[in-house]
């Protein structure tokens, strides 16, 4: 069972991680091909923005590719 303190737990080291993860870039010498892949954070932003694209795409699709709810009714 799921208790509401497990999951904030779990949001706690989840946060923790990612957090750990943009610092840890600090100690790691990076060889950007871009000026702005020099940038600080650079990476985490791009793909929590790639994230937010897909699900925007994801959503607009959904409009396109929807169906009636009584799309697979047995007619009789």
């Amino acid at each position: 069972m799921v208790t509401t303190e497990g999951v904030r737990t779990q949001w706690r080291v989840f946060g923790v991680v990612l957090a750990l993860t943009v610092l840890g870039e600090l100690l790691v010498h990076l060889h950007p091909h871009f000026e702005i892949e020099g940038w600080f954070g650079f990476h985490a932003w791009f793909g929590f923005l790639g994230c937010v694209v897909m699900v925007l795409v994801a959503k607009g699709l959904a409009v396109f590719l929807k169906r009636k709810d009584t799309f697979y009714d047995v007619v009789d």
